[in-house]
């Protein structure tokens, strides 16, 4: 019981945080449209991804507000347009839905979404998509390694636009009321003082 109650004030304390180690909490992601490959069925006439389609793509974890203001973050030969600003690598993988590559309101792709930081630390989400520009998506945190092993909940996604080409730019957080997870929750109770009941503990004489 104890453990349980300093356990649950120590993460309130370090709730709003940034994780240990430094992890971000905000990051933009710009796709890479080299990489981005679908599958050859089902498709519209013009080619373009329709409902069921499965597909995988990359791009780059780039600091938080690299992307304001309209920024593109990929060149048109695939690489970073501000490579100083690279802070990891993302991998998505999914399905379109809605009205596939045509949908222009609500969840386009359902997906999985990986994102590997240059320091080792990798999380994990699943989620919808939305085709809307500025709209607020949640997506379920699924695992995650390094400071991000022990999170869980929700994170968010806003889609910032898509480049030429419909290759997409994210702006990603994770909530203060998700960060205390990314904290070690475990609580070293060896220096408190035990109060003794005065009632034996254990297997009672039954002779």
């Amino acid at each position: 019981m104890l453990k349980s109650k300093l356990t649950s004030l120590a993460l309130m304390a370090t709730s709003g945080m940034a994780a240990a180690d430094g992890a971000p909490m905000s990051f933009d992601v710009a796709e890479d449209l080299s990489r981005f490959i679908f599958a050859a069925a089902p498709v519209f006439d013009d080619g373009m991804p329709a409902f069921g389609n499965a597909f995988v793509t990359q791009g780059y974890i780039y600091e938080d507000g690299t992307l304001d203001g309209g920024e593109e973050g990929t060149l048109s030969d695939g690489s970073p347009a501000f490579p100083d600003q690279v802070i990891g690598r993302w991998t998505c993988d999914g399905y379109f839905v809605g009205d596939g590559a045509r949908t222009t309101s609500g969840a386009m792709v359902i997906t999985r979404q990986v994102f590997e930081f240059d320091n080792g630390d990798i999380l994990i989400n699943q989620g919808a998509e939305l085709a809307d520009i500025g709209v607020e998506a949640p997506r379920a945190i699924t695992g995650g390694t390094g400071s991000f092993a022990n999170i869980n909940g929700e994170m968010t996604q806003v889609l910032l636009g898509m480049s030429d080409g419909y290759g997409v730019r994210l702006s990603v957080e994770i909530p203060s009321t998700e960060q205390a997870a990314t904290q070690d929750p475990y609580v070293d109770e060896t220096d408190h003082i035990e109060w003794d009941s005065g009632f034996p503990v254990g297997p009672l004489d039954q002779g």
